[in-house]
């Protein structure tokens, strides 16, 4: 059970001992932890129920709709607290793990910031989140360097570096290497926690943070939490009220329909909405899983400027503009291909389409997952964008429906994107067993929302009995039974691919196992890394 808010707080007990953890897991900043979750772990729990009560009415038959009891709040005028000057140009955001040179490349990439994510682009294996967290202690103290014995090149934070903002794991997710009470302590308060009390003040003291992404935020109560978070940790820590700044990824479905009631909850502490569209297609498939007319097409098919996506987009930048916060396009995934001038070209091309969209749509900045495209995105938002955002540019004549946030998307479903979602889920799980959660997989960066939507695909696919066009021509239902055989010819491709060692030490067979669990399971798994976490634990 959650502990109890009223009662004093526990110490901590950590399980495992792994590289800086006597830097970062001191008993202050151990005690300022045990506060967090004594405070807020049963409002946590409670809000997790909320959610799947939430999602029993959905898979009874109940469509995502507007609160009636919150109109007053969307149909009002008012705005958030005003963006600090650090944040006011965010037109190009860089995203990466905590791992320490990836950290030193993306700073000095040129972005305006760089999202330092501890959530879907880092496998959380004890020791990757307590390097980030000493990564970040580092940051604070001008010290984050790396000299690589295998290359000798030496890596150093140059002068300029972009804006450090940092995304803890989601609500849902435990830190189970910490137990306070014989249970695990929640991993968002674990990660929010540590990144505050140790850079916090440091950070407040020039004017560059602490700031924040607060990723799968389902509903404006989970906002309310965060708020009540941030006020309680200011008051612990010294800070003024409003000094912590949160920037939201509207990366679920249901959170799509509460947007301006999120923006109210965190209103003296918010910068901003993101489209985290990967997550947010997953969310879709995950939240209208019972609903057959709600089955998407090839993933490849469901694109920004269309259909539901397109409808999301659109009210993003609406509701962030009415409320005088900056509206963050999404993550264009492409990745330089080295050797091949062509191809590379075609990926910088999508990605400049990508974000002339954007900033066409009113997008104040976007995101990148490679320090190659901060120059290709800066140079259409710089041709655009002359001033340091768009948020006094209005977009209130788009009226946006809740049919128009449901409309699905209409393609074909072949078997080509069959075998294509169970590559790359079995691919980028293998490697996330093996420590890595950004991971390059045809040319795109690749991070856990990958993975979510390919085996969500599958399991709606068999759900609803989708039929397969074939490539020799024909249809033919997926089953589990053919992905069985789909599975085991991926398994076999694996195989002569990289020997029995490399299969075995790669982790792919118990990739293959999850993957194939969560497409054929009775009920769609709401997050395929909360088992995989348990298999990573014992890896680790």
């Amino acid at each position: 059970m959650p502990l109890d808010r009223n009662a004093p707080p526990l110490p901590p007990v950590v399980l495992r001992a792994v590289p800086g953890a006597d830097h970062v897991l001191t008993p202050e900043a151990l005690g300022f932890v045990a506060a967090l979750q004594a405070r807020f772990g049963l409002r946590l729990h409670a809000l997790m129920v909320a959610r799947a009560r939430r999602q029993e009415r959905i898979d009874r038959g109940e469509l995502p709709d507007y609160l009636p009891q919150t109109r007053e709040i969307r149909q009002g005028i008012w705005q958030a607290a005003p963006v600090p000057p650090a944040l006011e140009d965010r037109r190009v955001e860089i995203t990466g793990p905590v791992d320490r040179k990836m950290m030193i490349n993306a700073l000095n990439s040129g972005a305006r910031v760089f999202m330092a994510d501890f959530e879907d682009a880092t496998a959380p294996s004890f020791a990757n989140v307590i390097a980030g967290q000493a990564n970040l202690i580092d940051y604070r103290d001008g010290t984050l360097d790396h000299d690589d014995p295998a290359t000798g090149k030496s890596y150093r934070v140059g002068p300029n570096p972009a804006l450090l903002v940092v995304r803890p794991r989601g609500l849902h997710l435990p830190e189970a290497n910490v137990l306070i009470g014989g249970q695990p302590v929640s991993a968002a308060l674990f990660d929010f926690g540590l990144s505050l009390y140790h850079c916090g003040r440091a950070l407040a003291a020039t004017g560059r943070g602490p700031f924040y992404y607060l990723p799968k935020l389902e509903a404006h109560g989970e906002a309310r939490f965060w708020n009540e978070v941030f006020a309680f940790a200011q008051d612990r820590m010294g800070l003024a009220q409003g000094t912590i700044k949160a920037t939201v990824l509207i990366e679920t479905l249901p959170a799509a329909f509460e947007m301006d009631e999120i923006v109210w909850e965190l209103r003296d502490h918010i910068a901003g909405l993101n489209c985290g569209r990967w997550d947010y297609i997953f969310s879709y498939i995950k939240t209208l899983r019972n609903h057959a007319a709600y089955v998407l097409p090839d993933r490849a098919q469901v694109r920004m400027e269309d259909a539901f996506l397109a409808a999301y987009a659109a009210r993003v930048v609406k509701v962030c503009h009415r409320r005088g916060i900056h509206a963050m396009g999404g993550m264009s995934a492409a990745i330089p291909v080295r050797g091949e001038a062509e191809a590379n070209e075609a990926a910088f091309a999508r990605v400049r389409a990508d974000k002339q969209r954007e900033v066409g749509m009113g997008f104040d900045g976007c995101w990148v997952a490679h320090p190659d495209l901060v120059p290709v995105a800066q140079a259409v938002f710089d041709a655009a964008m002359p001033g340091p955002n768009q948020i006094r540019k209005p977009r209130q004549q788009w009226r946006i429906e809740p049919a128009m946030l449901l409309k699905p998307h209409q393609g074909r479903i072949t078997e080509a994107g069959v075998r294509l979602n169970i590559q790359v889920a079995v691919e980028y799980l293998a490697q996330w067993l093996s420590g890595r959660g950004a991971v390059p997989i045809q040319n795109m960066m690749e991070d856990a929302a990958t993975a979510e939507i390919s085996r969500a695909q599958l399991w709606q696919w068999i759900r609803h009995g989708a039929p397969v066009a074939l490539e020799g021509g024909g249809e033919r239902r997926l089953t589990a039974d053919w992905l069985g055989e789909l599975m085991q010819a991926e398994i076999v491709r694996i195989l002569d691919r990289l020997g029995p060692n490399g299969f075995h030490r790669g982790h792919y067979a118990s990739a293959a196992r999850i993957v194939q669990e969560a497409a054929t399971a009775e009920t769609l798994p709401d997050f395929i890394t909360l088992p995989a976490y348990d298999l990573l634990n014992a890896l680790d």
